[in-house]
């Protein structure tokens, strides 16, 4: 077993068919602007159920023009979870507006809807409700959001969901991203993540005004559309900059290879499937257990999360031995709130009831999950973990 060169947590999934789908590409007119991308959107209308969709360069830059399109700005308030990537908090500070936490369940780390609800009421009391809840589907499974778009209609927030890790999900049988219980879904292509086009993101909505507004901030707020501009001189070369936007566009290259990966997706998730299952299987006898999964949804499973019960210490030894042993293990994530930057310069309450998270964070580690895993290198990372407890 210990002829494996180091595993890593995780690594995306490249065949024949997507180098040679970027390759023509790169022999075509078009390597940016063209379209695969607007191709590469459609095809995410179709998969989730969702009317519209706007290719970005990253999801950071999805979150930020969501953001922006949902009018977030100065005095104003963004509401996630701590356990996420700092983008789903740095997005709200972008606009100018600050940042504040919902602390999570213990056993799936996704926010708490009793804990949202209690700080709605408290907020509502003090006049200083959100203007946008961000949640977060972490690991890949979504976040109650009956409940959560209930009480939007209840206090008057928006909702952008953070689907990073999420594609291929499903909630009550719809895939994540239709937005049915959202305002707007954000998607991450990122090379770990369960498909990917190198970097890149996308937004998903079915207001056709926020396509619009998402639309025009990713790339440069110019327009030359003659509907949309404050005079036209009947000029085919004409165009006007009617808001202040960002080089935020989708290569072609990245599209094609995001077009290519969706022919997979399913096929991806299913594997992830099939190694979460064996994984649990394989880690009853252990005092190590993965997130809990809620009924009534499918994650597409982006990481495998053990609770390394006895804390901090007995992490960090299984953390050090597993790496001593070439398996590629993280932390997902460090609580937003324990960042020094959100201690010291933003006007967020870092120390507001979010209890669950810090212990969370004391006590996880992050195994290798992705399709390209090998059986042999599944019963490696096994026997070393199973292998550190029992001789412990």
């Amino acid at each position: 077993m210990e002829k494996f060169k180091h595993i890593p947590y995780g690594r995306q999934n490249i065949n024949e068919d997507d180098i040679k789908a970027v390759v023509e590409i790169l022999r075509s007119d078009f390597i940016t602007q063209g379209s695969a991308v607007p191709t590469f959107e459609n095809k995410l209308c179709d998969y989730t159920g969702a009317k519209y969709a706007i290719a970005v360069n990253s999801c950071t830059s999805a979150l930020h023009i969501a953001c922006l399109a949902l009018g977030l700005g100065s005095g104003d308030v963004l509401w996630t979870s701590p356990i996420t990537f700092v983008a789903s908090a740095n997005c709200a500070l972008y606009c100018g507006a600050s940042v504040d936490f919902i602390d999570i369940e213990p056993d799936t780390a996704l926010i708490s809807v009793e804990k949202l609800k209690d700080k709605l009421i408290l907020a509502e009391s003090k006049g200083k409700l959100p203007k946008i809840v961000l949640p977060v589907h972490f690991s890949g499974q979504p976040c109650d959001m009956k409940e959560i778009h209930a009480l939007s209609k209840q206090y008057g927030f928006k909702i952008i969901e953070d689907a990073a890790h999420a594609i291929g999900a499903k909630y009550y049988g719809g895939n994540i991203g239709n937005c049915h219980y959202s305002d707007i879904t954000v998607f991450s292509f990122h090379p770990v993540k369960i498909i990917t086009t190198g970097e890149g993101g996308m937004a998903m909505t079915n207001d056709s005004y926020l396509a619009d507004k998402m639309e025009l901030l990713r790339s440069h707020g110019i327009t030359r559309d003659v509907d949309k501009m404050y005079k036209n001189i009947g000029e085919p070369w004409y165009y006007e900059q009617i808001d202040l936007g960002f080089n935020y566009r989708m290569t072609d290259i990245q599209a094609a290879l995001g077009i290519s990966q969706m022919d997979r997706l399913d096929q991806f998730v299913r594997r992830r499937f099939e190694i979460v299952e064996w994984y649990n299987d394989k880690f009853q006898s252990i005092e190590a257990e993965p997130l809990f999964q809620k009924p009534h949804r499918s994650s597409a499973h982006h990481l495998y999360i053990i609770k390394v019960k006895d804390g901090w210490k007995k992490r960090q030894e299984l953390y050090n031995f597993l790496n001593n042993n070439n398996i590629g293990v993280n932390l997902h994530y460090i609580p937003i709130n324990q960042q020094p930057f959100f201690q010291t310069k933003t006007s967020c309450s870092t120390g507001f009831d979010v209890d669950n998270a810090n212990r969370y964070y004391s006590e996880v580690l992050t195994l290798p999950l992705y399709p390209g895993l090998e059986l042999e290198q599944m019963e490696h990372i096994v026997h070393k973990v199973c292998s550190f407890y029992h001789n412990d």
